[in-house]
């Protein structure tokens, strides 16, 4: 049960129009509902972009609650009709997905933390020359680091990165962990010169990378990992070496074809024969992995090993399933908020019109009837003005609970990533099982001829040799890549433990918080009404005894 508080005051109003409007797909999700905190509680921050923009608030009041020193993380006392108990939700809730850190118990029984802040974007120029303006120009963010993590050695670290550290930071991570659900990093914008000067961007940009940093700081392996602690730690350049793009790749992969072609370097070290091909340094293995791909689609043949894990490819395709579901609900979530905002502006402009009116009834009162009227009015323009400003609390609430579900929708991109580790590292042995079996043919076929042949083909018997050396490294690497699947196997499986366990809890105190919401600010809404409707009930007659010619003062 709700608990509430009546207040009797008549707050001013603004007649200044303007909007606020909330995004559903930029909202910040995992927003911290600590026991200290209201749910709408507004910092220093938030409170001077909203005094700016809320048309319910006049430069009286501003000045007000800021002169008098009131509390800004409690609802201002102008509109605290009706006060209810938020939901704090549990250990783990809500501002794990999409915070900073999570606190985890190591095998010793502490708690380990890792909190990561990305704040202070800061212009900067780049070296060198270019004819477009303001092409050299780039952002860098400070990266604020607290840790009690062994791994980290120290507990306090600052550094500053630019955005493409951190592409170079994802591409270490999808090289080095794969098979783990490594969270997506944030899409480099396509006009993103275009835009670099506008606040919002820049803000935007801030907000994303700290939640990406979370994510990573939250993954029970990625916020142990090398990778993470160097960018983290590293002062000065990023020591990590950024990924070679494709293009420079395909380039290398034809410099060395032609020598592959006619067999000047045909054997590779098993370490890289074990690895994808799709990199496109080894145009051959790359060529010959997408005949075994073709192969296994449409060719009669079986390959030597297959996917046989029926457990893995029923969660597969309930993980699909999932997708599609999410990606509904997250369609219908944004349209609730939207239609949610909506509502709480026109009941705003409702309340500012009959805010207007009653001014009018007023200034033109000739019969005591008009000034009863226009009271009225009075009264139930305050309370639309009031149930407005709570209806748009509730939704930027409902924004920060329902986001959950676009950003688990976002979460499935790094779920289809690993699957497909999966997949390229199975391609790969098949295509090392398949070449070495092509490889002994060979060799029975060219030791069958050479025996037919008086002391034997001294050219075959040649071929046959280094064919027997290709053939041991290229077993080695049907080793090393068996191992690799096997791996990605075993980490797909924990992953996919682990992301139904978070979902579960997430999603509980996620549906459990947007319920709260709702039901206590439908209270809150009901409370402004009731108390109009008690106020229409009381006394008319003392209104009626008031003379005609006095102003009733609506600002």
């Amino acid at each position: 049960m709700m608990n509430f508080e009546g207040g009797d005051s008549m707050e001013s109003v603004n007649l200044d129009p303007g909007q606020q409007a909330y995004d559903y797909r930029s909202a910040l999700s995992g927003t911290s509902l600590s026991g200290e905190t209201h749910p709408l509680a507004l910092s220093q921050e938030d409170f001077s972009l909203k005094e700016a923009h809320d048309p319910y608030v006049n430069s009286e009041e501003k000045s007000s609650i800021r002169n008098t020193g009131v509390d800004i993380a409690v609802e201002p006392p102008s509109y605290a009709d009706a006060i209810f108990t938020p939901y704090m939700g549990g250990s783990g809730s809500l501002q794990e997905l999409g915070g900073s850190s999570r606190s985890l118990y190591s095998s010793n029984g502490s708690v380990e933390f890792i909190t990561i802040t990305v704040n202070h974007p800061q212009k900067e120029q780049e070296n060198g020359s270019s004819l477009v303006p303001g092409a050299n120009t780039f952002f860098t963010y400070l990266i604020i680091t607290q840790t009690n993590m062994p791994e980290y050695g120290g507990t306090d670290f600052t550094v500053r990165r630019r955005f493409r550290d951190v592409v170079a930071l994802a591409d270490r991570l999808a090289e080095a962990f794969r098979g783990y659900f490594i969270p997506p990093r944030p899409d480099k914008s396509i006009v993103e010169s275009q835009v670099m000067h506008k606040l919002e961007f820049i803000e935007q940009r801030r907000l994303s990378l700290e939640k990406y940093l979370g994510r990573l700081a939250n993954h029970p392996v990625l916020r142990k990992s090398e990778e993470l602690r160097i960018f983290l730690q590293s002062q000065g350049k990023l020591p990590l070496t950024p990924s070679i793009d494709m293009a420079s790749r395909m380039l290398d992969g034809a410099a060395q074809l032609p020598r592959q072609l006619f067999g000047e370097s045909s054997v590779m070290i098993p370490q890289e024969a074990s690895q994808p091909a799709k990199g496109g340094r080894d145009l051959v293995r790359l060529f010959k992995e997408m005949k075994q791909s073709f192969t296994n689609d449409w060719g009669s043949a079986k390959p030597l090993v297959v996917e046989e894990d029926k457990e893995f490819l029923e969660k597969k395709e309930k993980l699909q399933d999932l997708e599609h579901e999410l990606n509904e609900a997250s369609q219908q979530a944004e349209l609730l908020v939207k239609a949610q905002q909506e509502d709480g502006e026109v009941v705003g402009e409702l309340g500012l019109a009959l805010i207007k009116l009653a001014k009018f009834e007023i200034e033109e009162a000739t019969q005591s009837a008009q000034k009863v009227h226009a009271l009225d009015l009075k009264r139930i323009a305050t309370a639309a003005v009031k149930a407005s400003r709570f209806y748009r609390e509730a939704n930027a609430q409902s924004v920060k609970h329902l986001d959950h579900l676009h950003e688990y929708l976002g979460m499935m991109q790094a779920v289809h990533a690993a699957f497909y580790d999966r997949s390229n590292a199975l391609l790969t042995l098949q295509t090392l099982l398949s070449d070495l079996s092509s490889m002994n043919n060979r060799v029975e076929k060219l030791s069958a001829a050479s025996s037919k042949v008086f002391g034997g083909d001294k050219s075959r018997n040649r071929k046959i040799e280094e064919l027997k050396e290709s053939i041991k490294v290229t077993t080695e690497a049907c080793e090393l890549s068996q191992k690799e699947y096997d791996q990605i196997k075993e980490r797909n499986r924990a992953e996919f433990n682990r992301f139904e366990s978070e979902r579960q809890r997430d999603f509980f105190y996620m549906l459990k918080g947007f319920i709260h919401t709702q039901v206590g600010y439908a209270e809150k809404i009901a409370h402004v009404w009731k108390k109009v409707a008690d106020e229409a009930n009381e006394s008319p007659n003392k209104a009626l005894d008031l003379p005609i010619s006095g102003s009733v003062a609506i600002s």
